[in-house]
């Protein structure tokens, strides 16, 4: 048997070992099922809901959970767990979007600043600074104040403030990988910048980053809420987690099931997207590969 079969029967895909610790770690299966009812409930959330989350019905208003309302009704007897699987979509939406976009830009500037000219690192790591600099929900309610509130406002914000952190770790993943032997290699041997970035900085900073973006997910979700909490997110009557938080504030005194309501999936979603991002760290960090 050659040795690169052996190398294949001994070092198996991430993909596999990600699915084994996955079905070997509690935690890690919890997160997995947690984010598949999310963003199941989200991809299928026309199918699902029994009722049109926008409806009103007066007549209904602030039920208690039944058969034929499962959450109960809002203030003005709209279906409450039809409004929370639609909600499920915008904030997938927004979380999926801002930091799909935020960390392709990330990537980009960070392989250029940790791979590039001096000059060039201190630039990029002056501008990621500055925009660090501005606490995240100041500059969310200066930038909502001067475009005003909507979900492209709400994806703007998010999109900014998170390029700084994926550029710095895509950074210092560069600037420890190109002091490597085998970059030294590729480099003697007359290798151009564009290839040993693509052939073997990339494939060496995906990781990390992945492993952060994972985890970033429900930030973004809990950013959205907070901002459709203070009404500077989604404008109504769109459903969103933050919205029916905002109806159940105001009115815990008749009924608390607006604020489970609102408040469950969002802890849901931390706990999913955490545990199964702790799960792809421990398969993308080469430390804890080997005792997976």
């Amino acid at each position: 048997m050659s040795d690169s079969v052996k190398k294949t029967q001994k070092d198996p895909s991430v993909l596999v070992t990600l699915v084994r610790h996955v079905m070997r770690d509690r935690l890690a299966l919890v997160g997995f099922i947690l984010v598949l009812i999310i963003t199941g409930s989200a991809l299928f959330a026309p199918y699902i809901i029994p009722h049109n989350p926008n409806k009103l019905n007066v007549r209904y208003r602030l039920k208690a959970p039944s058969s034929e309302h499962l959450l109960g009704t809002d203030q003005l007897g709209r279906d409450v767990f039809s409004r929370v699987v639609m909600g499920s979509r915008i904030a997938l939406q927004v979380a999926l979007v801002s930091i799909s976009i935020a960390g392709s830009i990330g990537l980009i500037l960070g392989m250029l600043a940790g791979f590039g000219s001096k000059w060039l690192d201190s630039i990029l790591i002056i501008l990621f600074d500055t925009i660090r600099s501005f606490p995240t929900i100041m500059f969310a309610l200066a930038v909502v104040t001067l475009m005003g509130p909507s979900l492209n406002t709400v994806i703007l914000v998010v999109i900014v403030t998170s390029i700084p952190v994926y550029g710095r770790i895509v950074r210092t993943q560069t600037q420890a990988i190109i002091n490597n032997d085998f970059i030294m290699a590729e480099r003697a041997m007359g290798a151009g910048k564009i290839r040993i970035l693509l052939v073997h900085i990339l494939p060496n900073v995906i990781g990390p980053l992945l492993i952060i973006a994972s985890m970033d997910i429900p930030v973004v979700v809990t950013i959205e809420a907070g901002l459709s909490f203070l009404g500077l997110g989604v404008r109504p009557p769109t459903a969103s987690w933050g919205t029916i938080l905002n109806d159940g504030y105001a009115f815990i005194r008749n009924t608390p099931w607006l604020v489970i309501a609102g408040g469950a999936p969002l802890i849901l979603t931390t706990l999913g997207f955490t545990f199964l991002g702790e799960a792809l760290r421990d398969v993308f960090d080469p430390k804890l590969r080997r005792e997976i």
